[in-house]
Formats: C-alpha cells, structure tokens, sequence
C-alpha cells in the first residue's frame, strides 16, 4: 500500500521496508542492501512506528476524554441494562438485530466494585 498513514507519518509499505514502493518500471534498478544493515534499519524502523503509533493513541485518547464522564450510580438508583443480542443473551427476549438494546429500568442492590453493580432483575 503505497498510500500515507498519518499515525506512522509514511505509508505501510514504506515503513515495511524502509524504501519508497518501486513500480515495475523501477524493478532493473535492483540494489544490493546488506544484511547487518537491513536488519538495523528494520529495527529502527519499527521502533519509531511504534513510537509514533503511541502517539497517535494517546492523541485520540485525549479528544476521546474530552467528551466521556465517569458514570457512578448510588444504591436505590434505577438503571437501564444493555443487553447484547450477539453474546447469546437470551433472557429479556429473542435474539436479533431489532430487538432493543436496553432493557429496565432496575433498581441498584449493592456496588460490587467500581464499575460493577448488583442489580434487581426479575425472576425467570
């Protein structure tokens, strides 16, 4: 793929191998690289995508932030559940792409952790 990936500041192929992608027409100017020498600037290679992969990352985890909020819920709280119609949750109905996606509201029982809560569901 010759196309640029702004995450790795190059494209994938030249990342890959350090080199522009010749077209056919290129192919008789064939040269010889060594193998001490490729292999340190593969190396090199690859630790500056990773770098800058990681960047990219962390970039989009900032502009992500930007708009999450930690959600916490007290005891007494009604809450909807999302249910997943792929992960064969099977209890709230039928599984299916049309079903709806949350079901409730249910009373909060106890917190378990931080993130996790003990729900009142209905008996089934």
């Amino acid at each position: 793929n010759n196309s640029y990936h702004a995450t790795i500041k190059a494209a994938p192929f030249e990342a890959l191998y350090g080199q522009k992608c010749r077209s056919p027409v290129c192919w008789t100017e064939v040269r010889e690289i060594l193998s001490p020498e490729l292999i340190q600037e593969t190396t090199e290679k690859i630790v500056q995508i990773k770098e800058r992969m990681q960047a990219a990352r962390d970039r989009q985890k900032s502009y992500a932030d930007l708009k999450r909020k930690p959600m916490e819920f007290q005891v007494g709280d009604k809450v909807m559940l999302k249910i997943s119609p792929w992960k064969g949750v099977v209890r709230f109905g039928k599984r299916g792409k049309l079903n709806p996606r949350y079901v409730g509201p249910f009373k909060v029982l106890e917190m378990i952790g931080d993130v996790a809560y003990k729900l009142d569901l209905p008996e089934s």
